[in-house]
């Protein structure tokens, strides 16, 4: 096996986790509808412990088929880039950087911040799994829907979508390959102008010199040394909302949170769920609840 062939096997195998059920807690059922909103208020605070531990169980769920064994095993990597990395004979290696999403919540709250520098051979992909509970709001974590999609397409995407100098900065991380594993930076960041509109025009000016395709990003030392330029005239701050994949308009992803936001459980659309608990008044809100805790 290469590198294609273990990613497109893997992503296969993930996909097949639609309406898998992780055995790994259950929620218990709310003894009162108040009880029920005060839950669906909290409940996305779960994600990052889910998120661990689906990334343990999707290792041993990779490695439970027979044709990995021959070049290598699966592992888990905390802390390091990707979550899931295959060790063994194939090179370079592939893996998959693991991000869960409580679709009830606003939005895909995890960030992709890695630069397109570390995906030349596009040796990782980017897995999103969307989780709820069984029953919604309790029960057991399963499995609603999987997006498997190339990690150097996500990357591209970001800087696509956010560069556009100088309004819109982003930068690579300095060159760190001489520190140790645990000290060198791989992850770009993102900055918005902050400068008067005088500065603003200057600034403008300053672009304009980079030639007709001056705001197309690059990762090269040479365009990254004109933007360090950019960044040193003018004010900017750090954009703490950078690289959220909710919203770096990839089309895989796009298509993944509409097919979600279209689930139907329980008689209602996530998207239609999601609108009742967070906007309806609260009658509305305690009929919708009264007879989710009436589900058995």
């Amino acid at each position: 096996m290469d590198t294609r062939q273990v990613l497109s096997s893997g992503s296969t195998h993930l996909g097949d986790l639609v309406g898998h059920v992780f055995d790994i807690l259950t929620i218990a059922r709310p003894a009162t509808p108040s009880a029920a909103l005060n839950l669906s208020r909290t409940i996305s605070k779960l994600s990052p412990f889910l998120g661990n531990m689906i990334e343990f169980n999707t290792v041993e769920f990779l490695n439970a088929r027979p044709e990995y064994a021959p070049y290598g095993r699966w592992i888990r990597q905390d802390p390091g880039f990707p979550d899931t990395l295959f060790q063994g004979t194939v090179h370079p290696q592939p893996g998959f950087e693991i991000k869960a999403w409580f679709p009830l919540a606003t939005e895909i709250t995890a960030r992709f911040r890695d630069s397109q520098s570390h995906f030349r051979d596009d040796q990782t992909s980017v897995c999103l799994l969307a989780w709820l509970p069984d029953n919604l709001l309790f029960g057991r974590p399963r499995i609603l829907d999987v997006c498997v999609t190339s990690g150097k397409s996500v990357a591209e995407a970001r800087d696509a979508h956010y560069h556009n100098p100088p309004d819109y900065l982003v930068l690579e991380p300095e060159d760190t390959t001489h520190r140790t594993p645990n000290l060198q930076q791989t992850n770009t960041n993102g900055f918005k102008f902050q400068g008067t509109d005088q500065d603003l025009v200057r600034a403008k000016q300053l672009v304009a010199g980079w030639g007709p395709d001056g705001t197309r990003y690059r990762t090269s030392r040479d365009y990254q040394d004109r933007i360090r330029l950019l960044f040193g005239q003018f004010p900017y701050r750090l954009d703490t909302n950078f690289a959220k994949l909710d919203r770096i308009v990839h089309p895989d992803i796009e298509h993944f949170k509409t097919r979600v936001m279209a689930y139907r459980l329980h008689g209602r659309t996530i998207a239609e769920w999601s609108n009742l608990l967070y906007k309806a008044p609260d009658t509305l809100k305690a009929s919708a609840l009264t007879s989710l805790l009436e589900t058995r």
